[in-house]
């Protein structure tokens, strides 16, 4: 289906998604429960990967956002199939390791896993936190371009802590969005995907755009696509995305996967780059080649 695509092309917005994934997500931390007017008094623009914030993180640090996408990426990996089981175990051992920070509906998942098995949390109209959003990343691809694949892998996820409709139809739309940028699709086409997702669910409409980046998955899908959509540039839809505050590295981790795959590694300014922790972006590195390579797009190359 997409052989006419160039693979090089393809796997630089592969990395470029997870690298803008984890920048969105170092960048955001240092402002997150900041309001917009607080951001504003204290820094004028927020716009350095400079570490601190609630977590007293170092610059460059990253949150529960990139580490459990790379749980999942790790599990694909060593499993070199897709299995529920070792992604539910890896966020068991991650949660374990009394990592800076985790939501309470993703620690409430994990736990039903380590105390009885569970790999499906019953299903909960209060578990519409942008938890399973957040780490949609490596099923995006690794299912990369089979729609139905993505359906599957991303529900599967998602419900080992969020069972709930609205973060479902987040989970999709955005992986379906990164199926697209990935594969070099225009940003129109992006566009009519997320309206598409505001067409079937009206809540997640964002114009007018109402400000509200919260962890409730709505607010943030409705931020990522405001300033995604109004950004000229990665860097452009980051800094807005993450001057918003409340939940600013999770809302930046998710505008930071689709800004990468869209604006590919020339676009991710180098002075970002430089400030992160190298170990996480030399892991990055490889779980993408790997993921893209087992995907049907790269088993098609």
């Amino acid at each position: 289906m997409f052989n006419h695509y160039n693979p090089h092309e393809i796997r630089d917005r592969a990395r470029a998604a997870f690298i803008g994934m984890a920048i969105g997500d170092a960048l955001g931390a240092t402002v997150e429960f900041m309001t917009s007017s607080e951001i504003a008094a204290k820094y004028g623009t927020f716009k350095e990967i400079i570490g601190g914030g609630w977590l007293r993180l170092k610059p460059g640090q990253v949150t529960d956002d990139t580490q459990m996408a790379l749980c999942i990426a790790r599990a694909v990996i060593s499993s070199q199939t897709w299995s529920l089981e070792a992604i539910a175990a890896n966020f068991a051992a991650w949660l374990k390791s009394r990592p800076v920070d985790c939501g309470d509906t993703c620690r409430k998942g994990i736990r039903a896993y380590m105390l009885n098995g569970t790999l499906e949390t019953p299903p909960n109209e209060w578990d519409a936190g942008n938890g399973a959003a957040m780490r949609m990343l490596p099923v995006a691809l690794y299912s990369l371009p089979d729609r139905e694949l993505l359906r599957k892998y991303a529900l599967e996820q998602a419900h080992l802590t969020h069972n709930n409709p609205v973060s479902d139809a987040a989970c999709l739309c955005l992986g379906e969005m990164l199926h697209l940028a990935i594969c070099g699709a225009e940003k129109n086409r992006l566009r009519r995907q997320a309206d598409g997702l505001a067409a079937r669910f009206p809540t997640f409409a964002f114009e007018p755009y109402r400000g509200l980046a919260s962890g409730y998955v709505v607010d943030t899908m409705q931020t990522v696509f405001h300033w995604f959509f109004r950004g000229r540039s990665f860097e452009e839809c980051l800094v807005g995305t993450v001057n918003q505050g409340a939940d600013a590295d999770t809302t930046g981790a998710i505008c930071g996967m689709l800004a990468g795959a869209y604006h590919g590694m020339e676009g991710i300014p180098q002075r970002w780059l430089k400030k992160m922790d190298r170990a996480v972006i030399a892991e990055i590195e490889t779980v993408t080649e790997r993921l893209v390579a087992a995907s049907p797009a790269g088993r098609g190359y």
